[in-house]
């Protein structure tokens, strides 16, 4: 008994420190995860949307909850604008223009009503705000604290909304695309041809017309020309209306 007894105290010792080590890791404040990483660094895709997100990655904010970012950027009156649905994410970094905040909706219908509601809400704050928002794609890019309107815009351009979808397995849509590609190939040939023929026939009749007036414009100017005018067409005929000019002897053959 007195043997075992340092060996139940080793065992009493390892698991009360494995459960206080336990117990310290879960009582640490989580980090938020985002849905959507890089493979080769496993940063989140949507920090690497930041303009020059190199440059600022050292102090870029990354958010799920709208709780994460008010405690970092402050509670300002704009966040309650911005409805945080699971699934969405948001980022942001401090520029020589402002603050800068990518907020990624999970569809578009829910970033058109965040548009909605931003947009109203700085209307309602007047021309001297200094926020300024805009929808990229997915995005409600919001601009903090900026320092002037020219600004403001320059940076925003900056932001791009670009996604790359790939299936890892066969593409679902590939039939439809063929489809439709088949579709509009088809229409675009047959509209083609269609334009082609109507084009051609057009020509023809104005070419024709053209043509025409040009003919018979260069005959009425033959005959005003002449002093006598007959329709024989040049043929040999009887001098009946005395239109038949006489022969001069003097242009005949002689034997």
């Amino acid at each position: 008994m007195l043997r075992s007894a340092p060996f139940l105290l080793f065992l009493f010792l390892v698991v009360f420190t494995a459960g206080g080590t336990t117990c310290f890791a879960q009582s640490g404040a989580p980090q938020p995860k985002s849905q959507e990483v890089s493979d080769d660094d496993g940063i989140p895709v949507l920090i690497k949307h930041l303009p020059n997100w190199e440059s600022v990655r050292t102090q870029a904010i990354f958010a799920n909850k709208i709780e994460d970012l008010k405690k970092a950027l402050g509670s300002r009156p704009i966040f309650d604008q911005i409805e945080f649905v699971p699934g969405t994410e948001a980022v942001a970094a401090r520029y020589d223009a402002g603050i800068l905040v990518i907020v990624e909706s999970i569809s578009p219908q829910v970033s058109v009503e965040k548009d909605a509601r931003l947009t109203q809400y700085l209307a309602e704050q007047g021309q001297n705000s200094q926020t300024v928002s805009r929808r990229i794609g997915n995005y409600n890019v919001i601009l903090l604290d900026a320092v002037s309107p020219e600004a403001a815009a320059a940076l925003l351009d900056q932001v791009k909304y670009e996604k790359n979808i790939r299936w890892l397995g066969d593409n679902p849509f590939a039939y439809k695309r063929a489809e439709r590609s088949f579709v509009v190939t088809t229409t675009d040939i047959f509209i083609s041809t269609v334009l082609v023929i109507v084009i051609g026939i057009g020509l023809s009749i104005v070419g024709g017309i053209f043509g025409g007036l040009v003919f018979f414009r260069v005959r009425e100017q033959k005959r005003a020309a002449m002093s006598q005018f007959t329709d024989a067409g040049g043929m040999t005929r009887l001098n009946l209306d005395g239109f038949t000019p006489d022969i001069v002897p003097a242009k005949l053959l002689k034997d």
